[in-house]
């Protein structure tokens, strides 16, 4: 039997969730948020429903308990939402854009029974102007959200039909932020920032703009011309981000008519070598990444948190166990997690969101035994929509995220999952970013182009000694504990090795760190990646359990088994560590 379990914020819900502005670094004034409670229907026709007859919590999707639905839908069901509006006087500027943060997969939309748009792809932003459609007094919007996970075209990350072991009931439906801002004439239309451990970048995308832009720096404001859409700021003394000091510059752009906040970090991420191993280095320090595996399902809002708190308390209670890392798997988050990241010091890094389909013997038993190289992946995963779709949810991501200082690290693909072309996606990959390291083949089918050696060891022998590339070990551990009563499925558990008291757990942990992990370091290790950091569904393998109740290891041993790797890091390079 599955059990409800509830996070501490998912107790409490307000009436209007997520009320945070959604977009930290590009910030307007005008905000009118939309969650909460829609009217809700379900059909299996592309025509509107006669009657609403559900209600349903947005930005939680149906699935989950939070969205006061439960339930998942037929594959290929219409999910529609209803919502009345009137915007409050004077909001109005020039133009009026509907915002959805993410809704899986295909989104259709509707003011007033005018289309205004439509989005394919489950894992990112969506902005419609609907400023044509709008209408005197109250308005009405109308979303229609259809997701099919018997096609495999799309990126759908680990949700399946069937739940189970290390796959994880569906996701459908809106599952962030709804919202609609009012654009000045001759708005600015983005920003993309650029930046090293000297000068940031930043570019508007428009070359008429012209402006000002303010930076607070500890040495007071400055300000440079904004010409052409672009400016260049060099602040004096760089305060560099790191996890120990992630400074953030903050600044605002002024045009004409538009008022944009935001902020950038300075750092510079490099290869080099250092103790005979090729290292990765932050600020041209080589730097140990001490990291969790961090799958971003929470056992009351699946997709999402019941708050912005939640990803906060995750973010804190992994620094408090003494990582500095978090990888996050085969999911894209808010931008309000990646901004949490950036201020409290937390590295990521990211995962492309696989699709395609997946085999077990293939992609876990076979290499599992051994069998990790693949000497031409072009052949893998051939259907032609679903490679144009994977690069499509890439390109995506990439722009949507690549202004978060806080992510250091791309993986294109994982333990073969829709894998193809590795050394075809590095390249376009590295087109849209060359500012950040690229882990192509993240635990096995090595072979492609790629800037590190990554490697997953659940089992069997550890033979890790860095070679031409810096070595990265991108998951481990996955040590598992049953708390009772903070269990979903009582009746079954998933997991790579088994504890029975905190006591025991602990021990493991720190031994499979003391025996296995720490030898690597010495023979070039740069980083490591424990599996996981909460339990998720069947998966008892977290740190903490899946409502976020329980700590399972205890802080004091976690954060001596960090000073030892930091320690043994810093005598491998020649010195201490960064």
């Amino acid at each position: 039997m599955l059990h409800t379990l509830l996070t501490p914020a998912g107790e409490h819900l307000p009436t209007l969730p997520w009320p945070d502005y959604p977009r930290p670094q590009f910030r307007r004034q005008s905000f009118l948020n939309l969650n909460g409670a829609w009217d809700f229907a379900v059909t299996d026709g592309d025509d509107p429903p006669a009657v609403f007859d559900r209600e349903i919590v947005v930005p939680f999707c149906p699935e989950s308990v939070l969205s006061g639905i439960g339930t998942h839908f037929a594959e290929g069901s219409a999910l529609w939402y209803r919502r009345r509006f009137t915007l409050p006087e004077g909001f109005v500027q020039d133009r009026v854009v509907l915002h959805v943060g993410a809704a899986d997969q295909i989104l259709d939309g509707w003011v007033n029974d005018i289309p205004v748009g439509r989005h394919v792809g489950g894992y990112e932003a969506m902005a419609f102007d609907i400023t044509e459609a709008l209408g005197p007094g109250e308005n009405e919007i109308r979303l229609r959200v259809r997701d099919d996970l018997r096609s495999l075209v799309l990126p759908y990350g680990k949700q399946v039909t069937a739940r189970g072991g290390m796959w994880y009931t569906p996701v459908s439906g809106i599952w962030q932020t709804v919202w609609l801002e009012s654009l000045p004439t001759q708005a600015i239309p983005g920003l993309v920032i650029r930046a090293d451990d000297r000068v940031a970048l930043l570019d508007t995308g428009d070359s008429t703009q012209e402006g000002i832009v303010t930076v607070d720096t500890p040495q007071g404001p400055l300000t440079a011309p904004l010409h052409s859409g672009r400016a260049a700021i060099r602040p004096e003394a760089p305060r560099l981000w790191s996890p120990a000091d992630p400074y953030l510059y903050t600044f605002a752009i002024d045009t004409a008519t538009d008022h944009v906040e935001s902020y950038f970090a300075l750092r510079k991420l490099t290869i080099q070598e250092a103790g005979g191993y090729r290292r990765l280095c932050l600020n041209g320090q080589p730097m140990f990444f001490h990291g969790v595996l961090d799958q971003g399902y929470y056992s009351d809002g699946l997709f999402t948190p019941a708050g912005p708190e939640g990803y906060e308390a995750d973010i804190r209670a992994m620094r408090e166990l003494g990582f500095n890392t978090l990888r996050k798997h085969i999911k894209v988050e808010p931008e309000i997690y990646y901004y949490l990241c950036d201020k409290l010091g937390m590295v990521i890094f990211q995962d492309m969101v696989n699709n395609g389909d997946y085999a077990y013997w293939r992609d876990t038993v076979w290499p599992t035994l051994g069998h990790q190289r693949c000497r031409d992946d072009r052949r893998l995963h051939r259907d032609p929509a679903a490679r144009q779709a994977f690069l499509t949810g890439m390109e995506a991501t990439v722009r949507q995220l690549r202004n978060h200082p806080c992510i250091l690290y791309w993986t294109i693909f994982n333990e073969g999952w829709g894998q193809f072309d590795g050394s075809g996606a590095y390249e376009k990959l590295r087109a849209l970013d060359d500012s950040r390291w690229i882990d192509t083949t993240s635990g096995w089918f090595r072979g492609s182009e790629t800037d590190v050696d990554s490697r997953h060891i659940y089992y069997g022998p550890w033979r890790l000694h860095a070679k031409e590339k810096p070595l990265v070990l991108s998951e481990f551990g996955g040590a598992c504990l049953a708390v009772e009563g903070h269990r979903f499925n009582p009746d079954a558990s998933y997991g790579y090795s088994t504890s029975t008291t905190p006591a025991a757990l602990q021990q493991a942990i720190t031994a499979l760190y003391t025996r296995k992990v720490l030898p690597a370091v010495r023979r070039g290790l740069c980083a490591a990646i424990y599996t996981q950091l909460s339990d998720v569904e069947d998966e008892i393998n977290g740190l903490l359990t899946y409502d976020r109740r329980v700590c399972k290891p205890d802080p004091a041993a976690m954060q001596a088994v960090a000073d030892a790797l930091q320690t043994a890091f810093g005598e491998s390079c020649g010195g201490p560590a960064g």
